[in-house]
């Protein structure tokens, strides 16, 4: 849109995930957070006052509002699921949600699914690709396909190659089946991910004769948005039902992957959306695409950050993913150290918060990987099932030496993919069952997990830890001083700041 502006607002809130995000007139992400981080509510589809005092400062005149609430309601209406009335216009959702500061003049919103296509396509690497957009549902589209490139003025251009609606989602089918699997339907879909490896191979062709009209085109014989019946296949397991489930989904996926590769847009995929958070199901992209980025928030939160680069227009500078709340001070390197030492689990919460589901080292509980207890000690501190699995944190460098990078992705840095470890005997912490691991790797810069790192391994020999973020199960991440002090007295875990 290219709008002359001084600093941009981007919304997400009203419906799901409420989150924000600040760009400057140059481009540069200023701020991205979530809503849950400051109200404690996990999922909080509302703003609070913590994520308001962190954006005011940056004196926003201008706000991108993630999608158009009549289109919205418009679905609801058709899916009889009844009209909102107060969030039948922008104006009326931003008042509720920020007050009356706002400018009405300043206001702009975007499609659900352009914002998303935007929150890649505008923070990746490449000047063209094919974007793929893949979700429980926007207004009304399920599945969408892109071509992206800049013109000449550097604005970024989106070309609508493909669409599918509501009710025909993938989303929604895994969400289904996660009800089924006796997990939170649009919260727990990551865990019912993690138990897929537990189960027998089988279910998935049942599904498939059950629910798809046609897998090419992505039709379901019938509306799953409001889940499936709960004595549906009643002798299955849960384990049984979530491999089917996600054997299903990767090969729905792959059907999209290869339409989007069929219109010869570009090697280069972006792809966004909640789906593409199914970091078991992303190994297989490679082979559609040659390059790949995924934002590392992909889902209706990071769409803060793609309406507000729709609104800027072109190409975002984007460095990281640290691009919330400041905890200030430097990284805690030596105290981090010597507690992983002499105890081999700690808290950290130090520096700007992680945008996305998944910490990368600033609120994080690390642990030594080659513990045979390890992952039993860090799923009870977090109060998860025993079964549920643990992310390395690895040196960019020594990946190789110990996992098998799936095609595709040049490195992991934001947990987006699953690898085989080679030596899953010498670190049974960070491997899953069927031997696989979610990697993040951390290139050669100045984080402060880096240089953890970097003195682990020279201490050690070992160059990762196990990283998982720093909450227990039900509750969001560790934002602020203040939760990390109320971590330590609640679960006993040392953490520093």
């Amino acid at each position: 849109m290219n709008i002359d502006m001084s600093n941009i607002l981007g919304i997400s809130a009203g419906f799901h995930d409420a989150a924000a995000t600040v760009i400057s007139p140059c481009g540069d992400i200023l701020f991205a957070g979530h809503s849950e981080r400051y109200s404690k509510r996990k999922n909080d589809h509302n703003f609070c006052q913590g994520l308001l005092d962190d954006i005011l400062p940056y004196g926003p005149e201008t706000v991108a509002y993630y999608e158009r609430p009549w289109a919205k309601q418009l679905r609801r209406l058709y899916s009889r699921e009844g009209v909102e009335w107060d969030k039948l216009t922008v104006h009326q959702i931003l008042k509720k949600q920020l007050g009356g500061w706002i400018d009405p003049e300043r206001v702009y919103s975007f499609n659900h699914h352009l914002s998303h296509a935007a929150a890649g396509f505008q923070t990746s690497p490449f000047d063209r690709a094919t974007v793929v957009v893949i979700d429980a549902i926007g207004e009304w589209d399920t599945i969408s396909i892109w071509g992206a490139d800049y013109d000449k003025t550097g604005i970024a251009k989106y070309h609508r190659l493909y669409r599918q609606f509501y009710p025909h989602s993938i989303g929604l089918f895994y969400s289904a089946i996660t009800g089924r699997a006796a997990l939170q339907p649009l919260d727990e879909e990551y865990i019912l991910m993690g138990m897929s490896a537990y189960g027998n191979p089988g279910l998935a062709k049942q599904f498939k004769q059950d629910f798809i009209r046609n897998s090419w085109d992505i039709r379901f014989k019938e509306n799953l948005h409001i889940g499936v019946d709960p004595l549906y296949l009643p002798d299955a397991s849960n384990e049984d039902l979530a491999r089917g489930a996600q054997d299903l989904v990767e090969e729905l996926i792959g059907s999209v992957m290869a339409r989007a590769r069929q219109f010869n847009w570009s090697n280069n995929l972006v792809y966004m959306g909640g789906v593409a958070l199914n970091c078991l199901a992303n190994r297989k992209l490679g082979e559609y695409f040659e390059n790949i980025w995924i934002m590392p928030c992909p889902g209706d939160a990071g769409s803060s950050l793609g309406a507000s680069a729709l609104a800027y227009g072109g190409r975002l500078n984007w460095v990281n993913a640290f691009l919330g709340h400041n905890i200030p001070g430097s990284y805690p390197v030596n105290i981090l150290l010597d507690a992983l030492l002499s105890v081999g689990i700690v808290g950290v919460a130090s520096g700007r918060a992680e945008f996305g589901p998944r910490a990368l080292g600033n609120r994080s509980l690390l642990a030594d990987p080659r513990g045979q207890d390890i992952k039993d000690r860090v799923n009870e501190i977090k109060r998860r099932q025993k079964f549920r699995p643990f992310a390395p944190v690895i040196l960019e460098e020594h990946v190789q030496d110990y996992f098998d990078i799936p095609s595709g992705f040049c490195d992991s840095r934001y947990m987006q993919i699953v690898g085989r470890c080679k030596y899953p005997d010498l670190y049974p912490a960070i491997c899953h069952v069927d031997g696989t691991s979610r990697i993040q790797t951390v290139p050669r810069d100045d984080s402060g997990i880096r240089k953890l790192l970097e003195n682990w391994f020279l201490a050690t020999g070992c160059p990762m830890l196990l990283n998982t973020s720093l909450n227990v199960r039900g509750k969001p991440m560790v934002n602020d001083r203040n939760d990390a002090k109320q971590f330590v007295d609640e679960y006993n875990v040392m953490v520093f700041s």
